[in-house]
């Protein structure tokens, strides 16, 4: 036992470390799962190249036909010809790859990056993939000289005007960001997404399909937009249909012949199970718990194996859609709550060996520690209002808490009337200091969403969706991912006159002087304006070529069949418009804590009290600090958002205004509702390695801080005064604001015993009340990770809330690790 250990309260989760490291696991009675767990867990990733290399072959035979019909009789190809795998102990079937943990290729995505991949992928700091060398091969010769001038990132580069290019990528080397205006829609292909999966479950594909074919009938033989648009989209849903059910079929081929060799018989038993299930379902709808659960499981793989959804498919409310299922196998006793636990826990390992693989260099350091967030949203309220709170729920709590696993990403919804019993084991997970579930504020979202259109059944029934944001399925129809800005680099402009000390003097943003010659407060912030105003135009540049190119590249048959409105106007999911949808984009600012506080500091410094120069004070940031400690002092110590301070958060509500009149007046042009949004995933640590050092005390090269979390250790009035300076930074006049991402890190001290829970509760309630987006935390000892960055093979299980998911804490990159570390531990609640 090391010495701190002796003498601080520990969580669940390193107490759990803690027994492991003496050698002693207890399994709960989880032998099954922890038997497939076991198979995978600590490996590195492999890559995949089988849905690359027969998405590859069918293009190849389809070329001049409808896009919609490529990827359709694509998915047909793959279906047919994917090696099929039955993992032993599963009860589940159906993977996209190899066993073990793996990852798929896109090289209709970024194929132009995949000879770098190669290379690059099992060195890289963030998130490695092994790759052998028969499939490197097979990648360099086969997949990658088709796709060479085809795939999006190529095209949206080429499109991209020279002056946002350059804010973009390096003009010299498109395959390389600047950091500065980041469009993400080169390494996805869609934003997150969720599927209305209770269409699966009640129709089956077979539904679905013969739905298709009778609006096949209906068509004008002698329209042309029937003919060309209509006709096509319903060919290529009867053949999605028909893939998927075909997929299924080829499992339970395996899975009865499996049964014939086996001679466990209890194994046996399973496998002739999982053979007469996969025969049933998805074609038809589900009628029994193990059927929904396995229909659900083929959906989101597929739609997997369809394309790369940004963060991956989100699994929906799952505690209402499977609700029905699980309820009616108990009442009939074809089912025990164990038992449903154990297929559900299948399901989780099954996620856990699916990796989302980013193989452009700024995807991977946009999404560290193998990223993921297959959201599964449990709580809220029901379509009519009512708290949605069921025995099912509680279910996916109990095993978060008692299964130690970073799969899946849980979503807990909080509305005003929700449950006591509910908040409090929401509380007591959050307590095991795992990071799950974060928290999603009905009272925040529900009113947002109809304020964009949305009725109030459609907006109680949202579900969570990627890291913090939220879909409502069947009335969602946007999908292009959208453009992450570097609010920092105008800061910089703004200090050296347009230019950045990393980029060499290049001109980046509009002159908009020297600042040592402003003699007012005003004239700085009115320049840093102008460079946060240029850099939200080249935003909204990229996206409007972003949103009218996408089409071009990519379809989802799949997506599509699963959408109400796709199927009544017969267009594919990612048109540029579907009639009767509602279009939510967003734009991300990256850095707000470090931009408000050295705004903050140059305001107060500089400008009233007059204490340093504006010369002082660049040639501090210059210096990076050498020399120059005592001027960082004194910015250190100048106002901070995080605190509840007046002064640094008028600043901060200032910012976040501007931006949103600027996206009231223009987003208009592009057709979406383009929301102002706070959401970093992992991208402030490479947007921090192009700023030097800032106003506010940070070092040059460091990380930004994350979200809209105060910068790392200057929240120093505990986490109620972070509430509310989230709060007070809001515009709640404005409509075009989404998610805030927020970060509170707790000592597991401070929340142990009853009392801790009921303040944690009470925190909570503060949290819905102050009508904040999100809140997620980690509980955890600073000891604990500084342990496990001296000696990873020891924490090898250690998880840590990242941004909207929690990742093993030796999965990540010593940058990232650092500023995990670096954010303020609370001891008080």
């Amino acid at each position: 036992m090391n010495a701190y250990e002796c003498c601080m309260v520990l969580s669940p989760q390193e107490q759990r470390i803690q027994e492991e490291q003496k050698g002693v696991v207890d399994f709960k009675g989880r032998d099954r799962v922890y038997k497939i767990l076991n198979t995978f867990k600590g490996t590195r990733p492999k890559i995949d190249i089988e849905r690359a290399k027969y998405f590859t072959e069918s293009f190849k035979q389809t070329e001049g036909e409808p896009l919609i019909l490529r990827w359709a009789k694509a998915l047909k190809h793959i279906a047919e010809n994917i090696t099929v795998y039955i993992d032993d102990h599963q009860l589940l079937v159906g993977r996209a790859g190899r066993p073990g943990r793996y990852g798929i290729l896109y090289p209709e995505l970024d194929g132009d990056f995949l000879d770098l991949a190669v290379k690059a992928l099992p060195n890289r700091v963030e998130s490695p993939f092994d790759l052998t060398e028969e499939d490197a091969r097979v990648i360099i010769e086969e997949i990658a000289p088709y796709w060479k001038g085809k795939t999006f990132h190529e095209n949206l580069a080429k499109a991209i005007p020279k002056d946002t290019l350059k804010v973009t990528y390096d003009p010299n080397d498109p395959t390389q960001s600047r950091y500065i205006v980041n469009e993400t829609a080169s390494f996805r292909s869609s934003l997150q997404w969720v599927h209305d999966y209770e269409k699966v479950l009640k129709k089956g594909f077979k539904g679905i399909k013969e739905e298709a074919l009778k609006r096949l009938e209906t068509l004008d033989p002698l329209s042309p937009t029937d003919n060309l648009e209509k006709k096509p989209f319903l060919e290529a849903i009867v053949i999605v249909c028909d893939a998927i059910v075909l997929w299924a079929k080829r499992h339970a081929r395996l899975a009865e012949e499996m049964a014939k060799k086996e001679i466990d018989p209890q194994r046996k038993k399973e496998l002739e199970e999982i053979s007469k299930i996969c025969d049933w379902v998805p074609e038809n709808p589900a009628r029994t718990f193990h059927e929904a659960v396995q229909a659900q499981w083929f959906t989101q793989m597929f739609s997997r194996i369809e394309q790369k959804t940004g963060t991956i498919i989100s699994n929906g409310r799952m505690d209402q859609y499977f609700y029905p299922y699980y309820k009616k196998d108990l009442e009939e006793g074809r089912i025990t709550e164990e038992r449903a636990m154990e297929l559900l826990e299948c399901m989780w390992v099954a996620m856990a060996q699916f990796i989302d693989l980013y193989i452009s260099p700024y995807g991977g350091a946009f999404n560290e520690g193998y990223a993921h967030w297959e959201a599964v949203t449990i709580g809220g309220q029901t379509s009519d209002g009512r708290d949605a709170t069921n025995e099912l729920t509680y279910l996916f709590l109990r095993s978060k808490r008692e299964f130690p696993l970073n799969y899946p990403d849980l979503a807990a919804r909080i509305h005003a009337r929700s449950p006591e019993r509910y908040l409090y084991e929401v509380a007591e997970t959050i307590k095991e200091g795992s990071g799950f579930p974060k928290l999603i504020n009905d009272e925040e979202t529900i009113p947002l969403l109809l304020a964009k259109g949305a009725s109030l059944e459609e907006a109680y029934d949202y579900a969570v969706s990627g890291c913090t944001e939220v879909r409502m399925p069947n009335r969602d129809t946007f999908t292009s991912p959208c453009a992450y800005i570097n609010f920092a680099a105008a800061l910089e402009m703004t200090l050296y006159n347009g230019r950045m000390k990393k980029y060499e003097g290049e001109q980046l943003g509009p002159e908009t002087g020297d600042p040592c010659t402003f003699k007012t407060w005003d004239e700085f912030w009115n320049a840093y304006l102008t460079q946060q105003t240029n850099l939200l135009k080249h935003a909204f540049i990229q996206q409007y070529i972003i949103n009218n190119l996408r089409s071009k590249h990519f379809a989802a048959p799949l997506g599509s069949a699963l959408h109400d409105l796709c199927m009544a106007n017969c267009k594919d999911l990612h048109s540029p418009f579907i009639e009767g949808g509602i279009d939510l984009g967003y734009f991300e600012f990256i850095g707000y804590g470090t931009v408000i506080d050295s705004l903050a500091a140059i305001k107060k410094l500089v400008f009233e009290e007059k204490k340093i120069s504006m010369e002082e004070l660049l040639e501090a940031l210059q210096r990076n600090f050498e020399g120059r400690e005592t001027i960082r002092q004194m910015l250190l110590n100048c106002p901070k958002y995080g605190n509840n301070d007046p002064y640094a958060d008028a600043i901060g509500k200032a910012i976040d205004r501007e931006a949103l009149k600027f996206t009231r007046k223009y987003s208009k042009e592009l057709g979406v509702h383009l929301d102002l949004r706070y959401v970093p995933f992992t991208s402030h640590v490479p947007f921090g390695k192009v700023i030097s050092a800032t106003p506010n005390g940070r070092k040059a090269w460091t990380p930004l801080s994350d979200g809209s979390s105060p910068s790392q250790g200057a929240d120093m009035n505990g986490p109620t005064a972070i509430l509310l300076s989230n709060f007070n930074t809001k515009n709640y006049d404005f409509r075009e604001r989404a998610s805030r991402l927020l970060n509170i890190k707790l000592s597991p001290k401070c929340v142990a015993g009853e009392e801790g829970t009921r303040k944690l509760v009470s925190f909570i309630r503060t949290w819905c009340d102050l009508k904040l987006w999100h809140v997620q935390f980690n509980i955890i000892n600073k000891e604990t990770l500084l342990a496990a960055k001296k000696d990873p093979d020891k924490y090898r299980s250690l998880l840590v809330r990242v941004a909207g998911y929690s990742a093993y804490f030796v999965d990540l990159s010593p940058d990232l690790q650092d500023d995990i570390i670096a954010r303020t531990e609370h001891s008080e609640i």
